[in-house]
């Protein structure tokens, strides 16, 4: 190490440049992250006490459930930064916020990567979709996308964490995102920095070439049908989760698999409040809210919500 001094503790320096700022972000977090969380939350309560929703609204559950958590995971601390004057973070502090949210970010992905799947279910033979598709099966495809998030989320922060921090321990974002972290490290070599490339690849390639595959089948069954009315319906089976996909990678595949330079931290982390305050707000508006049966099924959990209220 030399003459190096040992980081303990991390600065969240990423809004620090928007000093006069400060008051209004805090307002639009703040108000991003109530409504997050009640779109999510009125989701969730709709599907379990709808039963007729729980296949296959089921993946809808989780998603909701999963990106509720991926916010509540970075936004609490970023709003207690945007009103403190230190914005520290301890080292284990930013690891737990980092394997939180790149498990629940890899479990997002595989969840659609199985919507997508359930979708061409749907398609290929929607009369027997409800015995192919049980809850049983839905459940089981969750677990799979969560140990996989655990999995690759730990191996991530097991790699990222082994490096030594030294001199600078100033992270350029609002939470401890990869690249800023280990831009602060003295023995970061190439060969890290592939391993930990190929995990991304990995869970964004990976679950995205899942889902093409699904959408190759569906694509091919659809030229087939001879009614444009068909043709249509199955469109819009579709179209509200291929709108969450091409938004969610769109995001994710800028920030995670682009050239990264010391200039694209600032680019990054404006992204990367998109991702983390607009992208949770698609599956309950874009996906769930646009099913009747899901109108239909809020319209009665609100209902009762209100009788019940003084």
């Amino acid at each position: 190490m030399g003459n190096h001094t040992t980081v303990s503790t991390f600065l969240l320096w990423g809004f620090s440049s928007f000093s006069d700022l400060q008051d209004l972000l805090f307002v639009m977090v703040f108000f991003s992250h109530v409504t997050i969380l009640a779109a999510n939350t009125s989701v969730m309560l709709a599907i379990k006490l709808s039963h007729n929703l729980h296949t296959p609204m089921y993946f809808s559950c989780g998603l909701s459930f999963s990106e509720t958590c991926t916010t509540v995971v970075v936004t609490p601390h970023t709003l207690v930064d945007l009103l403190s004057d230190s914005k520290s973070i301890s080292i284990p502090e930013c690891a737990t916020q980092m394997f939180f949210f790149f498990g629940l970010g890899t479990n997002n992905c595989f969840i659609l990567a199985a919507m997508s799947y359930d979708r061409y279910t749907a398609i290929h033979n929607p009369l027997h979709s409800s015995i192919l598709m049980t809850r049983k099966t839905c459940f089981q495809l969750m677990m799979t996308s969560c140990i996989t998030g655990v999995v690759v989320s730990l191996c991530i922060v097991l790699i990222v964490f082994n490096l030594s921090f030294c001199d600078s321990s100033i992270i350029q974002h609002f939470f401890c995102d990869i690249t800023p972290v280990v831009s602060l490290a003295c023995d970061y070599t190439i060969f890290q920095k592939m391993i930990l490339l190929a995990f991304t690849a990995f869970v964004l390639v990976g679950s995205f070439f899942l889902i093409m595959i699904s959408y190759v089948f569906i694509g091919s069954m659809v030229m087939k049908m001879p009614s444009a009315k068909g043709r249509y319906k199955a469109f819009s089976t579709c179209s509200s989760h291929l709108t969450v996909v091409c938004t969610h990678y769109g995001f994710a595949g800028f920030v995670c698999l682009r050239p990264k330079s010391s200039d694209s931290f600032r680019e990054d982390m404006l992204m990367a409040v998109t991702y983390t305050a607009l992208t949770p707000l698609l599956n309950p508006i874009v996906y769930s809210l646009r099913n009747k049966e899901m109108q239909t099924a809020l319209k009665k959990v609100l209902g009762n919500i209100c009788r019940f209220s003084p």
